[in-house]
């Protein structure tokens, strides 16, 4: 029998959950062994998931479970070097060349444990089946509209944190935009027809911000994108891969420019493809953005988590959209699962060769 374990997040300010009470049922129904760690922080209470029919374990026990199971999470495990046995889904950020992943994979290679990366669950056209990006757009655009009111007011952001869903937060930006007492700003958006880009877009457009959508054909000529510097807000919305353009030079911060916050919102900064060159680490709830340039100010917000400041409506979201391939768990070697497999054990050669 299929046994999915659903473990509790590990990481800081992170709510979120990729399976709701609901979908276990659905699993069970159809056959498959569900196990729920206890969580002192989802967004969803464990009681639903009993209700379901999923089984309970203790929060942090997903080491000691039977070895075939499936430990299913989000976020990275914690980066303590134990080898990992077991077979893995979340996103795991470890194909892009950056130095954690590395690391990751060589626990993996160590354990003989499998990753399947959330990341690369993708159909026959190659496009996810499931992903948190327009929450993480939304969210992203927010925060960044934040810190520019934060600028125009002569500060830097401040420490920002989980909101009840998306109507409470657009109050709190709209009292801090009109607060600031400025017009408001012009954005552009690059990655403006995908999930994170039109999230993003819908926020900006809620706010009564001016926005440029740019996508692939408006990006083809491969830069450089004085566009970029001449919008107060520049959102990049698109995953770092081999030949992706530059969108912020390292002399821009330098540069003249209206340009004052960049939302990285796909927030790769170790990557060796970020098109973003001005910053070399996320941030994070407690400082939104680091500031890179201080006359004229210019700032980039680069949280890695987005999503989870709205943690009910991305969970509902996500889990939604994953939920129809949990389902096929008992074909794991066909499918989304196969293919996300073969890249794992593609990349796998660059540590054990």
């Amino acid at each position: 029998m299929t046994h999915l374990w659903v473990r509790a997040e590990q990481r800081p300010n992170e709510d979120r959950v990729g399976i709701l009470p609901e979908g276990v049922a659905a699993l069970v129904a159809a056959g498959i062994r569900v196990t729920v760690e206890e969580s002192r922080s989802r967004v969803v209470g464990i009681d639903g998931y009993a209700a379901a029919g999923a089984e309970i374990a203790p929060e942090g026990s997903w080491p000691e479970s039977p070895r075939e199971a499936l430990i299913f999470g989000l976020k990275e495990l914690p980066e303590d070097g134990t080898p990992l046995v077991h077979r893995h889904i979340m996103f795991g950020h470890a194909y892009k060349g950056q130095p954690a992943g590395r690391v990751l994979l060589e626990r993996f290679a160590a354990g003989g444990g499998t990753l399947f990366d959330l990341e690369y669950l993708v159909d026959e056209e190659g496009r996810r089946v499931a992903a948190f990006g327009y929450w993480a757009g939304y969210a992203g655009a927010a925060v960044s509209l934040f810190a520019l009111a934060a600028q125009q007011r002569g500060g830097v952001c401040g420490p920002v944190s989980a909101w009840t869903n998306a109507t409470e937060m657009e109050a709190d930006l709209l009292a801090a935009l009109d607060a600031a007492k400025a017009p408001r700003p012009s954005a552009l958006v690059i990655g403006a027809l995908g999930r994170v880009g039109t999230g993003a877009s819908d926020l900006c457009k809620r706010m009564g911000v001016a926005v440029t959508q740019w996508d692939m054909a408006e990006t083809a000529s491969g830069g450089p994108f004085p566009e970029v510097l001449a919008h107060e807000l520049f959102f990049n919305c698109i995953l770092a891969r081999p030949g992706t353009p530059v969108f912020v030079a390292p002399d821009a911060p330098g540069a003249t420019r209206k340009l004052s916050v960049i939302g990285d919102i796909a927030c790769d900064p170790t990557s060796d493809f970020s098109p973003v060159k001005v910053y070399d680490r996320a941030t994070d709830w407690a400082a939104p953005v680091v500031r890179v340039h201080d006359a004229p100010p210019l700032d980039v917000m680069a949280i890695d988590n987005l999503p989870s400041l709205l943690p009910l409506e991305s969970s509902k979201d996500f889990a939604g959209q994953l939920l129809p391939h949990l389902a096929t768990l008992d074909a794991l070697g066909a499918g989304v699962w196969g293919r996300a497999e073969k890249m794992f054990r593609t990349h796998m050669t660059e540590v054990t060769t």
